[in-house]
C-alpha cells in the first residue's frame, strides 16, 4: 500500500535510518582511503592492511617517531611524502613485508630508511643492528647519504662497507667473527 505522511514526517524518518552504524562508518573509512590511493596512483595488495599518510606530521602523532628524525625529515626538504612513501613506511611500521615498486626518483630510499631507524629506536652498542644490501655501489652510497641525513643528531652510527678488507681494517680483524 502507499504510506501518506506529510515532508516533516518523512525527513524524520529519514533521519531514523541515517544513523551511523558501525559498519557503515567502517565501509565510509575504506572508500576515504580508497579514494586516496587512487588519486595518488598507489596500488596495494593484501589483507588488513594499514591507511596511508598523507602528511609526515602523521609520523609523529601516530607512530610516536623520534623528534629529531621528524626534524631531519623537515631538514632534508621533505614537506609532503610522495606516494611511495605514504603507503610504504606505514606498512613498514607494522611489521609487515613489502614489495614496492616504483619510479627513480621517487622516494624509496627514505620510505625504507626512516621506518628501519624507527624499529631500532635508539643507539646500542650492539654491532650491527641492521644490514643494508645495495646492488651497486652508487646507490649504496645514495642510502649512506641518506641514513647519515636523517639519523643525524640521534646517536646512529652509519657505515659502508663495499670491501671485506677495508672492513676488517675498519671494525677490526676479528669483525667477521664478531657480525
Amino acid at each position: 500500500g502507499i504510506k501518506w505522511m506529510s515532508s516533516l514526517e518523512a525527513k524524520l524518518e529519514d533521519a531514523k535510518d541515517k544513523k551511523p552504524t558501525a559498519e557503515k562508518l567502517e565501509r565510509l573509512r575504506r572508500q576515504k582511503v580508497n579514494r586516496f590511493r587512487n588519486q595518488h596512483r598507489i596500488s596495494v595488495q593484501g589483507t588488513d592492511l594499514p591507511d596511508p599518510i598523507a602528511t609526515f606530521e602523521q609520523l609523529q602523532k601516530e607512530y610516536k617517531i623520534h623528534p629529531k628524525i621528524m626534524e631531519n625529515i623537515q631538514a632534508a626538504g621533505f614537506r609532503v611524502p610522495t606516494p611511495i612513501q605514504m603507503q610504504a613506511i606505514p606498512v613498514m611500521l607494522h611489521g609487515r613485508e613489502l614489495l614496492a615498486s616504483a619510479p627513480t626518483g621517487s622516494g624509496k630510499t627514505l620510505a625504507f630508511c626512516v621506518p628501519l631507524l624507527i624499529h631500532l629506536k635508539q643507539p646500542r652498542n650492539k654491532g650491527f643492528r641492521a644490514v643494508i644490501i645495495s646492488p651497486t655501489r652508487e646507490l649504496a652510497s645514495q642510502t649512506h647519504r641518506e641514513l647519515v641525513k636523517l639519523a643525524e643528531g640521534t646517536g646512529f652510527r652509519i657505515h659502508m662497507i663495499h670491501k671485506a678488507a677495508e672492513a676488517a681494517k675498519k671494525f677490526g680483524p676479528k669483525s667477521s667473527k664478531k657480525f
